[in-house]
């Protein structure tokens, strides 16, 4: 029995359409198929007013393609877009070790990947990432899922010394209200690795169209959460062996913008960090070290 031929992507069925519409269909057609990533994170009105083309042009081009309309094309889109790999963990398993230190053996495999891929970590890099974190007038931080603790952690060390400047996207309430107080003169910072959130590409997108500084803490610069980024400071996540991806290096860079923010800030941001501890200390946070 002939077995099923796999269904053609919707980039692929629109590129195969494209001679057979009308001019101004072919105009919208090229523009979504070179901007796929802007189709599926942007809204139809603002797609066509880069594309300058009325908005119910990408509903026809959708029909013509034999979608209901936009919206289903657009899932589409974000689908064919989305890693082919459906176990993104479980597939990272080897086959078990064997001998009476397995165990120990793992743990060595890992330090010593976690170690080798800190130090390709880009200082420079940073430290410019930094520079930018000290001029923004506010810090936005965006990590969601397993990456949530990394953008916790940033969000923290700046707080001690930034208190009313940095915010973490979603910490309060819905992202989405968090991405439409992206202003020029601040800062956002994105954290992901494979497989990527869709809220880290859709926070990605809004600090790029607010002209925020975007800074991208990502493990690949193909990583759909770091184009279009003002800085890319890049962790190895997939080299480490054990079952989940490593935030080794993620964390290390979070710790390092933090270290060098500071830094930069001067007197300032000593004075500010010297309140901090004055009212943590006021309020007792912490256990009294017995002398």
């Amino acid at each position: 029995m002939a077995q099923p031929q796999p269904k053609s992507s919707p980039l692929n069925e629109l590129c195969s359409a494209l001679p057979s519409l009308p001019a101004r269909l072919q105009q919208v057609g090229r523009f979504v198929a070179a901007n796929d990533y802007d189709a599926t994170t942007r809204s139809m009105r603002d797609l066509a007013a880069d594309a300058g083309a009325d908005p119910a042009a990408f509903t026809r081009l959708a029909k013509a393609l034999g979608y209901s309309g936009w919206d289903e094309l657009r899932a589409a889109l974000t689908e064919a877009r989305r890693p082919a790999q459906a176990q993104p963990f479980s597939a990272r398993t080897r086959s078990g070790r064997k001998g009476p230190h397995a165990e120990i053996s793992l743990v060595a495999d890992k330090l010593e990947a976690e170690a080798a891929g800190l130090a390709r970590i880009s200082p420079g890099s940073v430290a410019e990432a930094a520079k930018a974190l000290n001029a923004a007038r506010r810090i936005w931080i965006a990590g969601f899922r397993s990456c949530r603790s990394v953008a916790e952690l940033l969000n923290y060390q700046l707080r001690l010394f930034r208190p009313d400047e940095a915010h973490l996207v979603g910490g309060s309430g819905p992202e989405d209200l968090d991405l439409s107080a992206f202003h020029r003169g601040d800062a956002v910072v994105v954290i992901g690795f494979a497989p990527y959130s869709r809220a880290s590409v859709l926070s990605a997108r809004a600090a790029h169209d607010s002209g925020a500084a975007m800074i991208a803490i990502a493990d690949t610069v193909t990583a759909p959460m770091a184009e279009g980024a003002d800085h890319l400071l890049l962790f190895e996540a997939a080299s480490s062996p054990g079952f989940f991806p490593s935030l080794t290096g993620a964390i290390a860079i979070a710790q390092s913008l933090a270290a060098v923010t500071f830094s930069l800030g001067g007197a300032a941001a000593k004075r500010r960090l010297e309140e901090t501890e004055g009212r943590l200390a006021a309020m007792s946070q912490y256990v009294a070290e017995k002398g």
